[in-house]
């Protein structure tokens, strides 16, 4: 057994305890914002000073517990007889939503669409003259989209391209709203440098700067697609971050008359090589050209490409895509090693001379291969056709940059 300890009890007046519980009440209300018998619907709440309330007033719509909300245009925080000194709204994982104030501090609206099927919290603040507070706090969840639509971006997160390379995204759903689908997507670059997007139609949207990327640029694309609404009752699903590098700078530049191709790497000659373009009933494009697809061996049926049974070659070597139309460079093995350099005899493509299975690496077509990346650029000039249309294929760069941005 320990040593027993004992406490006197004291007699305290009761004019003391009646003061002391209301201290205890009045800073119990200040902490919460309020007391119970401030608290009206949607969670508001008014802290006054002594016994007076605050004189301003916050609205927030949609209104608390709303359901199937608008992703925009809904959402706006206002106050009457006082200002906005705070204003937080997020989803239930905490993802902050991006708002402006006015300039008078009356009134608060995000800056973008809001996400679907999305529960968001608000919390808002205002004070009045007297630097009394006002508190509103309103949850409320976003639409279920019905029909949605995605968009299939090149290039591909993580990889490096060439400097021709641009952003392009085609819809799986046709746009009607493009300005509210072209604000939802961003694409920075590293050393920074402007960068458009231009619309092909209504389901395509690209983006480059006014001249080809600096080599070593680091692009970042954001798509915040979910909830914006591309279409009449149509809404986006997909937020994703695509980063890709620019590789070193490479333009090969074919003269039709000529039939030679200069490969100009960092700005240095690297190589010229004979080529045979398009033979004068079927010449290949002018203009800038993308390399948007690469192939070690890929099959060419002329009747694809409007061409009827002119020709079916299942085994086309080193073959890189130039336009949607069917241009190409690839290797060619069937006409004879004098052909290159000598005649145009091809069905639009450039052709360069490879070995049949493409085995041989010292062939122009197996060097060029080894060598080029998509985006890389292939120039074409002094052929008698005309030039080719900026939306066949990624080939933009034929596009003025005062009708890119218009």
């Amino acid at each position: 057994m320990g040593r027993r300890s004992t406490v006197k009890l004291q007699r305290i007046p009761a004019a003391l305890l009646l003061g002391a519980a209301l201290l205890l009440t009045s800073a119990c209300s200040g902490a919460q914002g309020g007391g119970a018998a401030d608290q009206g619907k949607g969670g508001s709440s008014s802290v006054g000073t002594g016994t007076e309330a605050s004189k301003a007033v916050l609205s927030v719509t949609p209104a608390d517990g709303a359901k199937e909300v608008a992703t925009s245009g809904v959402l706006k925080i206002s106050a009457s007889n006082g200002k906005l000194t705070k204003v937080t709204v997020a989803d239930t994982k905490g993802n902050a939503v991006e708002g402006t104030l006015a300039a008078d501090g009356r009134s608060w609206e995000p800056v973008r669409h809001l996400g679907a099927a999305t529960e968001y919290k608000v919390h808002a603040v205002a004070q009045d003259a007297a630097g009394r507070e006002s508190a509103k706090d309103v949850s409320f969840t976003t639409l279920t989209p019905k029909n949605t639509f995605i968009g299939h971006y090149t290039p591909e997160d993580g990889t490096t391209v060439g400097v021709g390379m641009p952003v392009s995204i085609n819809f799986t759903r046709g746009i009607t709203d493009p300005e509210a689908v072209e604000k939802a997507i961003t694409v920075t670059a590293e050393p920074s440098v402007p960068v458009e997007g231009h619309w092909f139609g209504n389901d395509r949207l690209d983006f480059r700067p006014e001249d080809y990327w600096a080599p070593g640029t680091k692009v970042t694309v954001k798509l915040n697609l979910d909830g914006v609404q591309g279409r009449p009752g149509v809404y986006g699903k997909q937020t994703r971050t695509v980063r890709f590098t620019i590789g070193r700078s490479q333009v090969s530049t074919v003269d039709a008359s000529t039939k030679q191709m200069q490969v100009v790497r960092d700005g240095k000659v690297v190589k010229n090589l004979p080529i045979t373009a398009g033979a004068p009933a079927t010449t290949t494009y002018n203009g800038q050209m993308v390399i948007s697809e690469k192939y070690e061996v890929t099959r060419m049926n002329g009747a694809t490409v409007g061409f009827g049974g002119e020709y079916d070659i299942e085994d086309v070597p080193h073959a890189m895509r130039l336009s949607n139309s069917g241009t190409f460079v690839h290797g060619n093995y069937w006409a004879a090693p004098s052909t290159f350099g000598s005649e145009n005899v091809s069905h639009g493509c450039v052709g360069l001379r490879d070995q049949r299975g493409g085995g041989d690496p010292d062939a122009p077509a197996a060097w060029f291969f080894d060598n080029s990346l998509i985006g890389d650029v292939v120039v074409v000039k002094n052929s008698k056709d005309k030039q080719i249309a900026p939306e066949n294929g990624l080939n933009g760069w034929n596009m003025p940059w005062s009708e890119w941005t218009a």
